[in-house]
This record gives structure tokens, C-alpha cells and sequence, in this order.
């Protein structure tokens, strides 16, 4: 006992020394650095700070560089894949901007410009969060002056096309509200496939997807083929001569030109691989570039997992599921990062536990692993964001994404604490939590201790939550269709939030106080209930996953603990307000609703999981929403925020790399524009 306590003492120490650490790092040169750089729409433009990256060895600069232009070089590749006219659009845009003749001063111009840097931001026409359409406040009429005073420009015409064909072309696109409204409808009453603008799919029905994906599974099993295969994750699916076919993502297939770049570049990133394993991975991911197929995808997969050894990593493929409504196919995406050594030792402390977290875990004992494998958990700081990671990104990862890699090789898990604290940094008082929270103290809680408490979550989600839970026998892990994003983030916070509240997670270090958890409680459950709603138009539904899967727990938790005042709905002032009573049974309902979502997802209970999610996820108290849009307006802050990349400059001796320095842009359409001549391969129509 005196061992352990002297060991549970150490790691205390640890934790604290890692967030004085992180602190006292990141405000290295805060007097000049800006992290927020500009606002339009409802949208933040911030910057993000690579410490460490200067004094690092040539060959891991070398590193980072060729990996950060292989994660720039498929940025073609997000926009076609969310609408097939987004490249026709995005490059018309740019020409404009680049050599527009007229008043640039201009308020219409200026308008013009805020539309410009939405599609940007976005990544196409489509709300980066919402899916829906957005449109441009200025006129047609303007638009096509727009383009005829910028003659001296490349616009993207076609073959014999002419400027005057192009604006005929183009403009009902883009200002007509009823052509593409949702990239990525969920509407249950709908065919999922046929109201969705996503570009994975053309000239086919939801049925239509479904039967030619059953019966690939049925001839792969006829085949004695491995049916473990993710498929149609990296294939766009038509009808050919009247026959449903798939065109698949690879060198010699469909995005060929922009993955010819990407594999350039992470041939050169072998040259400088750290060790043979990583040498290894990155060689199986070209080879899965150069053939398409999936079974070599999954041998890459097992290889990245296994390589804990380096301390320069990456994410670069067709990976998330979130963007297609049939949640099979991926986005293209990619991440550059490295190990935070000192903060990394929180992750790994949970991930050193994992498989006592799943053994006290709520759920019903047959649908726990009974030997979690291979948990490798870290804080990382990001060096360059690409694809569907930029301009906005996720605050934490868990990858691979296939249910038996990760059951039988285990999964990465990675909490991004330089995105995290640029975001924190950027929300100083900006007066939302003294709106919002319903007392003072909730207010000196998440001040205290807000920062620690999200990462700590980020870890848990991301390292133990996503990585718990087995499917039983014959469950492929497809049958919840388009709930499974939902469901699926909502199980990895359920298993976060039960035991944020564990004593544990005091016992080994990680948190002084259970207050910690208190802190993270609060803010949740206000986020979930109330707050969020703020990125959501009045009269409009919740559709985004991971939206959905806040109010589904907040609303079913609330709802369930109505009888015993465990969460409290008040009004004060004329403001609604939401106040926890009761922590420990609050934890009882997260136990208890994480021990439903895990048997769902293990037993492929699709009717269950549409109740539930339908229940409690999708719609919208109308009174409440106008009343917190109306509080937060009166705020004026944006709802969501995107980032600028840092720029890798190589310093040259002749042919040779004698350096890599890092500088911090702080103009949004500078570095767009520089990615447009730079990192525009494919053409206007895939």
C-alpha cells in the first residue's frame, strides 16, 4: 500500500506538472501572438501555435514537411466529395478575387467576399455543421458583373464553353435554394441518398446502394472471402449502361491527379521515416493509394496501430463516415502531428486502465471485451490540418475505424491540446459562460477547471470510449444506417461522463477533485440541453452526429430523472437556466443510458436505436431556441470556428534542405488563395 500511494502520489504530480507545463508553453510570446485572426458570418478564423517544432532535428522537420504537403495536396479532394459542382464554384470564386477589375471596396464586393471565404471555410456551398445550403447576399445580377469585369482571368471553363455560358451555368447553383439544399440529409422519410447533395453517389437510390452492397457481402462470403471488409468506404457508386458500379479512389481511378501528389510526397516521407515500422506503414499506404483495395487498407491500418514508437505521427486516407447519410463511405482527411511527451502521460494513464474501465463499466457483461487490446493513448500537437480536417477539426481522434482492427491490434487515441488551447485562448472573456451557467459557482468551476475537465473528457472519449464494447457474432456494425454516427459518438461521451465522475480517475492522478468532473457535468448537460442550439437556425431540426448525440443524453437523462429532481429546468429573470441537483445520480442515468446504447449498437437493434435517437436527438424545443438565439446574439460571438494553417518553408543549399522554418499567417484569404495555385489538381468534375 505504501508502493501504490507513493505511485498514485507521483502520478498526481505528473498530471499537475503536465498542465503548468502546457500552460506555461503555450504562453510563450502571448504578448505577440493573436490567436484570433477574423470573424464574418458566424464564423472564427484562429491560429494555432506548433511549440517545439524549432528546435527539433532536421530529419523530423523533413518529416513533418513532407507529410504536411501530402495533407494539403488532396484538398481537392473534400470539395468534390461534399458536391460535384463545388470545384466548378470554389475556382470561379477565386478567379474573381484574384482579378476582379472593379470597386473592391465596395459593400456588394464586400458581401461577395463573405460568401467566398464560407465556401472556403466550409469546404464547398453546404454549412460545414448544419449541411444546409447557404447563400450568398448579393444578386445574380451582381455575380455576373463580377465575373465579366475579371476577363484577364483563368476561369474553369469547359471545352468551346464561353464566360457568358459559365455564368448561365453556375448561377442557378448556387442562389437557387432548392438545387442541393442539404449535403447530407437524415431524414428517415426520405431516400437518404436521392436528397443529399454528397457527391459519393450519381444516378442511384438508397435500395438501389443497399442491394449492391448486400450483395457484395454475399459473394465475399460465398468466396470464403474476409467479410470484414469496410466496403464502398473509398468508391463513388453510379450506374454504368444501366448497371450499378463503383469507381474507386486510387491512382489509377477516380481523384488519381491529386493522389499522385499526396503519394510524391509520402515517398519523400519515407526517406526520413523514423524507424522501419513507420517506414513500413507508410509504404503499405501508397501501396493502398496505387491499388484502391481495401484489404490493403486494413494491412496499413494493423501497421499504424503497432507503430508507438515514433514520436512524429500522421492520419492521411479516406477515413470518417460522417459525411455520407448511409454512413459507409469516407472523407478524404489527413492530420500532421507529434507527441506532447509531458501532457501525453495523462492519456496514457488511461489508457493503462482501460481494461479496468471496461470491466466496471455498466453495460451488460456480453457485450465487454474481456481483453482490451493495444490502447496507446497521447496528446499531440498538430502541425497541419488537411481535407475534411480543415479549416475546422475535431479536438481528439480514435482510429482505425474498423470494429475488428481495433478488437484485435487495438486503436490510437489522440487529444489535440494545442487546438484545444487556441480555442480556449480565443474564448476569453467573451462573457458566454456568465449568460449561460445558472449560478456563480458553476462559474468559478468551469474557470477552474474548464480547460483540464475537456481534455480529460477528449481522453476518455476518444482513448477508452471509442475503444470499449464488443458487437456480438454476425453484427457487421452497419445496422444502424444513418443513426450509427449518432449512436456512436453518444456511446464514447456516455463512457467518458460515467467516469469523469469515477473516483478513479482522483485515485490515479488525473484530477485533484472530483470538482473536475463537476465542472465538466455542468457544462455538458447545459451544452446538450440549451447551449447548443445556438448553432442551429430557428425552425430547423438537429442533424449533425455529434449535436444529436448531446441533447439525445441531456434530454433522456432529464427526462428520466424528472422523479427524482436530478436535473432542474428553472427560469430567473426571464431566462431558462438548467442546474444539476444530484451528481451521483446523474451518473447512475449516464450508467444506465451508455448500458442501452452499448446493447443496441452490440445487438444491431436498428428499431431501438431510431426510437431513441428520434426521441430525444432530432427536434427542437421552438421557444426555448428563440430564447437562447436571442441571448446569444446579444453577445456577439460566432458559434463556430476554423483555423489557419502555420506555413513549412524549407531553407535551401542548392538541392539540399538545410532547414525547415515555421511561420504563423494570419489572413485567411491570403493562404486560400495560396492554396488555390499551389494545391488545385483535379478537375472541375469528377
Amino acid at each position: 500500500m505504501k508502493n501504490l500511494k507513493f505511485i498514485i502520489m507521483a502520478v498526481a504530480m505528473i498530471a499537475l506538472a503536465a498542465c503548468d507545463t502546457e500552460e506555461k508553453e503555450g504562453k510563450k510570446g502571448e504578448a505577440d501572438f493573436k490567436y484570433l485572426s477574423e470573424r464574418f458570418a458566424d464564423l472564427n478564423i484562429l491560429r494555432y501555435r506548433v511549440p517545439g517544432f524549432d528546435t527539433m532535428p532536421l530529419n523530423r522537420k523533413k518529416l513533418i514537411y513532407y507529410l504536411s504537403q501530402a495533407a494539403l495536396a488532396g484538398r481537392d479532394i473534400i470539395y468534390d466529395q461534399n458536391y460535384k459542382h463545388n470545384l466548378l464554384i470554389r475556382r470561379t470564386l477565386e478567379t474573381i478575387v484574384d482579378k476582379y477589375s472593379g470597386d473592391q471596396n465596395s459593400e456588394d464586393f464586400q458581401k461577395f467576399m463573405v460568401y467566398v471565404k464560407r465556401v472556403w471555410f466550409s469546404n464547398g456551398i453546404h454549412h460545414h455543421y448544419s449541411s444546409d445550403k447557404f447563400l450568398p447576399e448579393i444578386s445574380p445580377e451582381y455575380f455576373a458583373e463580377l465575373i465579366k469585369n475579371s476577363q484577364d482571368g483563368s476561369f474553369p471553363l469547359k471545352e468551346g464553353q464561353t464566360v457568358e455560358q459559365l455564368i448561365t451555368e453556375i448561377t442557378p447553383v448556387i442562389f437557387d435554394p432548392t438545387i442541393a439544399p442539404k449535403r447530407v440529409s437524415l431524414d428517415a422519410d426520405k431516400d437518404l441518398i436521392t436528397s443529399s447533395a454528397i457527391n459519393f453517389y450519381d444516378g442511384v437510390s438508397q435500395q438501389e446502394v443497399e442491394d449492391f452492397y448486400k450483395q457484395q457481402r454475399m459473394m465475399a462470403r460465398k468466396n470464403n472471402r474476409d467479410t470484414l471488409i469496410s466496403f464502398g468506404l473509398n468508391s463513388k457508386v453510379v450506374k454504368e449502361n444501366g448497371k450499378v458500379v463503383e469507381q474507386i479512389y486510387s491512382i489509377n481511378g477516380l481523384y488519381k491527379q491529386a493522389i499522385e501528389k499526396i503519394v510524391y510526397w509520402l515517398e519523400l516521407a519515407m526517406t526520413v521515416a523514423e524507424n522501419d515500422l513507420q517506414k513500413e506503414g507508410l509504404a503499405k499506404l501508397i501501396d493502398y493509394y496505387k491499388t484502391g483495395d481495401l484489404k490493403t487498407w486494413d494491412d496499413y491500418n494493423i501497421l499504424w496501430v503497432k507503430d508507438l514508437g515514433s514520436r512524429i505521427d500522421y492520419v492521411n486516407g479516406f477515413i470518417e463516415v460522417y459525411g455520407d447519410p448511409m454512413g459507409n463511405k469516407a472523407t478524404w482527411e489527413a492530420v500532421v502531428n507529434y507527441k506532447d511527451m509531458v501532457a501525453t502521460q495523462r492519456a496514457e494513464m488511461i489508457g493503462a486502465n482501460a481494461q479496468w474501465f471496461e470491466d466496471n463499466s455498466p453495460v451488460d457483461a456480453r457485450f465487454k471485451r474481456k481483453e482490451v487490446k493495444g490502447v496507446s493513448a497521447k496528446v499531440i500537437t498538430v502541425a497541419q490540418l488537411g481535407g475534411d480536417c480543415h479549416p475546422t477539426t475535431p479536438i481528439g481522434i480514435n482510429l482505425p475505424n474498423a470494429n475488428w482492427i481495433r478488437a484485435e491490434y487495438g486503436s490510437k487515441s489522440v487529444t489535440m491540446e494545442n487546438i484545444m488551447y487556441a480555442y480556449d485562448q480565443a474564448s476569453q472573456g467573451n462573457g458566454f459562460i456568465e449568460e449561460f451557467a445558472a449560478s456563480q459557482e458553476e462559474i468559478d468551476l468551469q474557470k477552474k477547471y474548464g480547460f483540464l475537465a475537456g481534455n480529460l473528457h477528449t481522453d476518455l472519449h476518444e482513448c477508452v470510449g471509442h475503444a470499449s464494447g464488443q458487437l456480438l457474432p454476425g453484427i457487421t456494425g452497419d445496422e444502424m444506417k444513418n443513426y450509427h454516427s449518432a449512436l456512436e459518438e453518444s456511446r464514447a461521451d456516455l463512457f467518458a461522463l460515467y467516469y469523469m465522475m469515477d473516483p478513479k480517475m482522483v485515485e490515479l492522478g488525473l484530477m485533484p477533485s472530483l470538482d473536475v468532473a463537476k465542472a465538466e457535468y455542468n457544462h455538458y448537460f447545459r451544452n446538450g440541453y440549451m447551449t447548443q442550439l445556438t448553432r442551429v437556425e430557428l425552425g430547423k431540426n438537429i442533424e449533425q452526429a455529434h449535436m444529436r448525440n448531446r441533447q439525445l443524453i441531456a434530454r433522456w437523462c432529464y427526462e428520466n430523472g424528472k422523479n427524482d429532481d436530478v436535473i432542474e429546468v428553472f427560469r430567473k429573470e426571464g431566462k431558462t437556466y438548467i442546474k444539476i441537483n444530484d451528481y451521483d445520480k446523474l451518473r447512475a442515468l449516464v450508467g444506465k443510458l451508455l448500458a442501452e446504447v452499448q446493447r443496441i449498437k452490440s445487438e444491431g437493434d436498428f428499431a431501438a436505436g431510431k426510437a431513441l435517437v428520434e426521441s430525444y436527438a432530432v427536434k427542437v424545443d421552438p421557444v426555448l431556441h428563440k430564447e437562447i438565439k436571442e441571448r446569444y446574439a446579444k453577445l456577439n460571438i460566432c458559434p463556430y470556428s476554423g483555423f489557419i494553417n502555420p506555413v513549412l518553408t524549407p531553407v535551401m543549399k542548392g538541392d539540399e534542405i538545410q532547414d525547415i522554418e515555421i511561420s504563423y499567417p494570419d489572413d485567411f484569404t491570403l493562404q486560400m488563395l495560396d492554396y488555390a495555385k499551389k494545391y488545385s489538381f483535379l478537375p472541375t468534375g469528377n
